[in-house]
């Protein structure tokens, strides 16, 4: 038995139709591509204006590698920093850049763009990590796959919005000492990390380029409230 041919007008609408997708796929990729175009010129603008003399743009895989012992920056597959600034603000040597990490595979792949702010210490201090949460069961689940146990506060507001870990407890309560968990409280969902020489804020998603320099400046008053005699050879 002879199938029947496809007839002319069958044909054209298949057509048409790959070629409407087409049209849009390339019209997707154009406007990817003008807002990395567009988020380049604004972080290139604040650069300037925050007097940061080093600012690349470009995809830079070994940045990340370098700093791979910090939580946020070994999680998944595919990272890379790009967007980098670096530069000194209020005194702090700073690190601000766009970063990309994929978890799973196949139709469970899903990509991760952040931004990230970090300030480098004259110091090395055991990992601490702050994160929003605090008693959610997801929170739990996770901090047990993570590094040091759950720590609790007098403060059980502060236990109830944010997970504490660190394998240094007495490092974790200098660290989130009554000036910080007053601070942290009034600004909720910040994710914290403190590992090494580095203080770590993360976003997910990305930050617009005029959120940026507001949360350097939470990153200085995150500075600021660690006591200063975790810095005996400042």
């Amino acid at each position: 038995m002879i199938a029947a041919s496809s007839s002319p007008g069958s044909t054209i609408l298949v057509l048409l139709f790959l070629a409407v997708m087409g049209m849009a796929m390339i019209w997707d990729t154009l406007k990817q591509s003008r807002a990395r175009l567009r988020r380049v010129q604004d972080i290139r603008a604040l650069a300037t204006r925050l007097g940061f003399d080093d600012f690349k743009p470009d995809r830079d895989d070994q940045f990340a590698l370098g700093w791979g012992f910090l939580n946020r920056l070994a999680e998944g597959q595919e990272r890379y920093a790009f967007n980098l600034l670096r530069g000194t603000y209020h005194d702090q040597s700073l690190f601000v850049f766009d970063y990309h990490y994929q978890t799973g595979s196949g139709k469970n792949r899903q990509e991760h763009n952040l931004t990230i702010l970090m300030l480098v210490f004259n110091a090395a201090f055991p990992r601490v990590t702050i994160q929003p949460g605090g008693e959610d069961l997801l929170v739990k689940m996770a901090a047990a796959f993570g590094i040091g146990e759950d720590i609790k506060f007098e403060s059980a507001e502060f236990s109830r919005k944010f997970c504490v870990r660190s394998p240094d407890k007495k490092f974790a309560y200098d660290a989130c000492n009554p000036q910080m968990i007053d601070y942290l409280l009034s600004n909720p969902g910040l994710e914290v990390e403190i590992q090494g020489p580095v203080l770590l804020l993360a976003f997910e998603p990305q930050l617009s380029a005029d959120r940026i320099e507001f949360n350097l400046q939470r990153l200085i008053e995150i500075r600021s409230r660690l006591p200063e005699y975790l810095f005996p050879n400042k």
